[in-house]
């Protein structure tokens, strides 16, 4: 009897544990009886991308909002949409869901607004790029503009155009459009222009390239100036000419031109009539015993008139007015003034008298070694050469340490000095 009361007892526990685990696995669903409803409002998309979605929803809490399959935000707002269909799911706190299809439509904005596009032109010369085109339009603001499909531009102006036909597209801040042919016509700019070219001369003397012709012009602005083809220039004075026919051109800046002939005749009037040319020169002597043994100079000056040219003993004329490297002697020095007129003068390039050093140090050489030193075979020194005694310098200063002159007249301490100054002041001749 005990044995079977505890079957029994055990049979019950089990029992009761299928029984647990059975209400365990029983499945409840949130969702049940629970309907998520979507509503949304739109804004369909202009060429901008520019589309929006905002969604709200009902049955639930705390929801969510997926935007074609993507992450769940907390936001129902979708923007930047283009044109299409589009799927919003909504999920409440329970994830009980609920979903709804929009389409955003493609939006014109330019429905209803008309670019007009206006022009001024320019039209270019005959076979030149010089012609423009300035546009301007209306229906909108924030505007660029285009030429023939080019790339938009804030400025409204095309310049360097030639003949031709040219679109002209204006846009807005919006994108919207509007277009406008423009045709350039090649143009004459000196179709009834008269270039009227006047001149004064000045004709040039005998032989001589100093006439001058003066041009001015009308029927136009900006000239320039050419004579006998030559190139163009902003001045209409031509000098250095000489007699003879000229053919002189004006051209104005939309390259109209006018010419006219002049002729410059040779006048028989001396142009150095009524001059007093004064020329004089001022020589630097020749010093003797240096390295260069040429060495004097002339400088040149004139006056009474201007732009003086300068030669010696006939030779070419120069800029400068100095001559150097000369030998003693006399030459003749001229100046040309700019006409042509020439004025000559005699110049003597003497010799530099020694110095008074030199000549102290000479008269006593004279003195105390006369007669072994007074030819070129004593000793190989000749001191009556001037030249021979600047050579010998070293030779002669020996003798302020030994006291005399060989051989053997002795020197005074004024000697001395005499020997001493010479050679401290550089032992040249001229000192």
């Amino acid at each position: 009897m005990k044995k079977f009361i505890t079957l029994l007892s055990g049979f019950t526990f089990i029992a009761a544990i299928v029984f647990f685990v059975s209400c365990q696995h029983e499945t409840i669903d949130p969702c049940k009886g629970i309907t998520v409803l979507v509503t949304v409002t739109k804004k369909d998309a202009s060429t901008k991308n520019d589309g929006v979605i905002t969604a709200t929803a009902t049955g639930g809490k705390d929801f969510q909002f997926s935007l074609n399959d993507g992450d769940f935000q907390q936001s129902g707002s979708f923007t930047g949409l283009s044109a299409g269909n589009y799927k919003i799911v909504t999920k409440n706190s329970y994830g009980c869901t609920g979903e709804i299809a929009v389409k955003i439509d493609q939006n014109n904005i330019c429905a209803g607004i008309t670019i007009t596009v206006t022009t001024t032109k320019k039209d270019p010369a005959t076979g030149q790029s010089n012609g423009s085109i300035t546009a301007s339009a209306t229906g909108g603001s924030g505007y660029t503009y285009s030429i023939n499909n080019g790339a938009f531009q804030s400025g409204n102006s095309f310049t360097n155009l030639k003949a031709g036909t040219y679109t002209i597209t204006a846009k807005n801040a919006n994108g919207c459009t509007g277009t406008v042919q423009v045709v350039l016509v090649g143009t004459d700019p000196c179709a009834g222009v008269k270039i009227g070219v006047t001149a004064t001369k000045t004709d040039p003397a005998s032989n001589q390239s100093n006439g001058t012709i003066s041009v001015s012009a009308t029927g136009g602005s900006g000239f320039t100036y050419s004579i006998n083809n030559g190139t163009f220039q902003s001045s209409g004075s031509f000098t250095g000419l000489k007699a003879g026919t000229y053919t002189v051109t004006a051209k104005n800046s939309n390259g109209c031109t006018g010419t006219a002939q002049i002729t410059l005749g040779s006048t028989s009037v001396d142009p150095c009539a009524g001059k007093t040319i004064t020329v004089s020169g001022t020589a630097v002597g020749v010093t003797n015993c240096t390295t260069t043994a040429n060495n004097g100079s002339i400088t040149v000056s004139a006056s009474g008139s201007t732009g003086f040219t300068f030669n010696i003993n006939g030779g070419t004329y120069q800029a400068g007015n100095s001559f150097n490297n000369l030998a003693a002697g006399t030459y003749t020095v001229g100046a040309k003034d700019a006409a042509g007129c020439v004025k000559t003068t005699s110049v003597t390039v003497g010799t530099l008298p020694p110095g008074p050093l030199f000549t102290d140090v000479k008269n006593l050489l004279i003195t105390k070694c006369a007669p072994c030193h007074t030819s070129s075979s004593s000793g190989g020194v000749n001191f009556l050469t001037d030249c021979e005694i600047v050579s010998r310098w070293s030779r002669i200063q020996t003798t302020t340490t030994n006291g005399s002159m060989p051989p053997g007249a002795p020197l005074t301490a004024a000697e001395k000095l005499k020997i001493a100054n010479w050679v401290n002041a550089g032992h040249t001749y001229s000192k």
